[in-house]
């Protein structure tokens, strides 16, 4: 049976264990923490989701599961290969925690986002910058801003630079397209570090006289321990242009001579584990498989939602990105785009569209701690730093506050 008949014949029912499990993932980090921490936990409530739908999918589509495998073994090995890279990648000092210096930290971890993803900029910068600001006090707002720069808007420009965008480009999306969402990723990108600067400028004059003579005598120069690494990055990069499978061998390659060339004590200077990316491959073995029968709904009946605005896929992906992780979301509005048979230019789905459900998944993944991987990372590392962070409600109340009127302004200029 081909995919679009199966989706016209799939009952509404079968997209539950995809939304069961997205909010078992929203939801148990913060009712059963000691059962969620542990990967067992994990692989059992993502078992227990998906097990049914991978029996029904071997019995009536068993091409469909196969596909969602192979992008599934693409999705994990890219991610891999950069969370290992980076991870021997060292980067320490101590500089001067003025706001300049605070706001080109964030500058440049954009940029460096769309290169070795936002999780490996947000692991190789964040301690360098609370280490920067140690000495002052009034920091509370610096790794939150760092979560909406680096850990998310900043990827928007390339399939390398987060897991959604990715995606994108296994289904089809040109890997050069992404580029194109530049001038909304400036806008946004922009606005966010001229917001940083003058809370940051607020905060600096606030600062004791005494915590600014320490932070000036502290200063370290910045130098960095592994670089090598780089050299693989640039080869994770040209891996991206083979075609299935000789992508994913080149990435293999790739991760295996950062770990080869690599000393251990640089990793364990950066407090290197696999536990993240054991994490991450666990649940999305669960969802890759239970999001099936929702793409296939959305791919053949997603004409009869009304959904048809690229301001309405911007708010929607975005929406249902801040509380689940943007990479199905992304993949659920991606589904719904095509499905109705707009026949665009790009994926057949039309460029402003995928523009408005590209940035929407990147963007608002930023909403909350759970809305993207590197939310919750950072936010383990500042605490160990000694760093104030604000509540789950809390971050959310900043991201209001600060972010939303950017996505308003984003609307208004490019997804009207």
């Amino acid at each position: 049976m081909s995919a679009e008949s199966l989706g016209h014949t799939l009952p509404l029912w079968s997209v539950v264990p995809f939304i069961g499990l997205l909010l078992s993932i929203a939801l148990l980090p913060l009712r059963a923490p000691r059962f969620w921490g542990r990967p067992r936990g994990q692989a059992l409530v993502a078992a227990l989701w998906s097990a049914p739908v991978a029996v029904y999918l071997l019995w009536r589509a068993p091409h469909e599961l196969l596909l969602s495998g192979k992008d599934y073994a693409s999705f994990l090995i890219l991610l891999a290969a950069l969370f290992i890279i980076s991870g021997g990648i060292v980067l320490r000092g101590d500089l001067r925690a003025t706001p300049l210096v605070n706001a080109s930290f964030l500058l440049a971890g954009a940029v460096l986002a769309n290169v070795i993803g936002t999780t490996g900029a947000s692991m190789l910068l964040i301690r360098p910058l609370l280490q920067t600001n140690s000495e002052r006090q009034r920091t509370r707002h610096i790794p939150v801003f760092f979560i909406f720069a680096v850990s998310n808007i900043g990827g928007c420009l390339t399939p390398l630079g987060d897991p959604p965008l990715f995606m994108g480009f296994i289904k089809g999306v040109p890997f050069l397209w992404t580029l194109r969402l530049f001038p909304v990723w400036a806008v946004v990108l922009g606005g966010l570090l001229l917001a940083f600067f003058v809370l940051d400028s607020v905060e600096y004059e606030r600062e004791t006289m005494r915590d600014l003579i320490r932070d000036r005598a502290h200063v370290v120069p910045l130098h960095l321990k592994g670089g090598l690494n780089l050299a693989w990055v640039g080869g994770v990069v040209g891996g991206m242009f083979l075609p299935f499978p000789f992508r994913e061998a080149a990435l293999v390659l790739m991760a295996s001579l950062s770990l080869a060339t690599t000393k251990k004590s640089w990793r364990a200077e950066n407090r290197f584990t696999y536990t993240p990316i054991i994490e991450v491959a666990i649940l999305f073995a669960g969802i890759f498989v239970t999001m099936v029968p929702a793409l296939l709904l959305l791919g053949a009946r997603g004409g009869a939602l009304g959904i048809e605005k690229p301001w309405q896929f911007f708010w929607l992906t975005g929406g249902l990105s801040s509380l689940l992780d943007n990479t199905p979301t992304y993949l659920t509005f991606f589904s719904l785009a095509q499905g109705l048979g707009l026949k665009g230019a790009v994926a057949g789905i039309p460029e402003a569209v995928l523009k408005a459900v590209s940035a929407g998944a990147v963007f608002m993944g930023a909403n909350s701690y759970i809305g993207n991987g590197p939310n919750f990372m950072v936010k383990r590392i500042s605490e160990h730093y000694r760093y104030r962070m604000p509540s789950f409600f809390g971050y959310m109340a900043y991201a209001a506050a600060v972010l939303v009127p950017l996505y308003v302004v984003a609307t208004l200029l490019f997804f009207r």
